[in-house]
């Protein structure tokens, strides 16, 4: 969306006000100019959150994710535009521009669904997956440490696995990680797994069998991570954020999807130059009131091998 905003409107200033977990991605971008920590402006009273955001002077508030709270303090700091969609009952006592916006139901990616939010600026909105991977503006890229950049193997295709999700996703499975582990080449790809701290507990004994695959779970803060998976060649995961950043960043990337709305690829799919997706063909009801899903396991690892280049 900042992207698009500068396409048109090169001399405007962009902030993001964003948890404090987003900002590394957000450095990334070229197109916004300041970051605004919502952590620390929830630890401050009423008065204070208001001289906050007062200071910023801004003429534009876009409610891109809807938050009872922010839209009330954009309206008490005195934003003079404040834009919301009109399907929340506290946007219509906030808000002054209401975005006819329905996501439920949509085909549309949830970039294009944001998108719709800049209508109110008379520019095109109507933008396509692969045009949307123009507007990132990924520039700022962090220096990889030198520790982890001795890491990578310039002869083979460095490849990280992302088998967990923290719940935000429905999983592949750890066997099915394993099976396509076990069909790469290891002439030909470097692999790695990422996760977090927990998430090594949990893979511990598949990563105590495998002394080729290099364990990355929970030894990179965020910012190290992005600069490393800028550094390798490729990613595999379900619909996670190291999945959207990798694609992003340009890599190779394989997502992993369930069949079910509105989870499925077309509206979460990672955008970017060599980005794919998996999904079964077929429409997935019995597996939605549960924690897993037969249907994105039985994606088998050859599928995602075909999708895999080599060096």
């Amino acid at each position: 969306m900042a992207g698009l905003i500068k396409k048109y409107f090169p001399a405007c200033t962009i902030y993001f006000l964003g948890r404090n977990y987003t900002r590394d991605v957000i450095s990334l971008s070229e197109h916004v100019d300041e970051f605004v920590n919502y952590d620390d402006l929830e630890n401050l009273n009423l008065k204070e959150r208001i001289t906050c955001l007062k200071k910023i002077n801004a003429d534009v508030f876009v409610h891109v994710f809807p938050k009872k709270e922010i839209a009330v303090l954009a309206k008490k700091a005195g934003t003079s535009l404040r834009v919301g969609t009109a399907n929340r009952h506290y946007h219509w006592l906030n808000c002054n521009q209401l975005i006819k916006l329905s996501r439920k139901n949509s085909d549309l990616h949830e970039a294009q669904l944001n998108f719709k939010l800049l209508s109110f600026l008379n520019i095109n909105t109507i933008v396509t997956t692969e045009e949307i991977t123009g507007h990132y503006g990924f520039s700022k890229k962090p220096e990889l440490k030198k520790e982890f950049q001795s890491l990578i193997d310039k002869d083979k295709f460095n490849l990280i696995l992302h088998p967990k999700s923290k719940g935000s996703a429905r999983e592949w499975g750890l066997f099915n990680f394993k099976n396509l582990y076990y069909a790469l080449p290891k002439t030909k790809y470097k692999v790695f797994v990422s996760g977090t701290k927990e998430d090594a507990e949990q893979l511990k004994d598949w990563l105590k069998e495998e002394p080729d695959l290099i364990d990355i779970c929970g030894v990179m803060d965020l910012k190290t991570f992005i600069s490393f998976i800028g550094a390798c060649d490729g990613l595999v995961a379900a619909s996670t954020g190291p999945l959207h950043i990798a694609a992003a960043l340009g890599k190779t990337t394989i997502g992993l999807f369930a069949p079910m709305r509105p989870i499925h690829p077309a509206r979460w799919k990672p955008l970017g130059l060599k980005a794919h997706s998996l999904v079964l063909d077929k429409n997935c009801n019995e597996c939605r009131n549960g924690t897993t899903c037969r249907c994105i396991q039985q994606i088998n690892a050859q599928q995602v091998v075909n999708l895999l280049p080599v060096k």
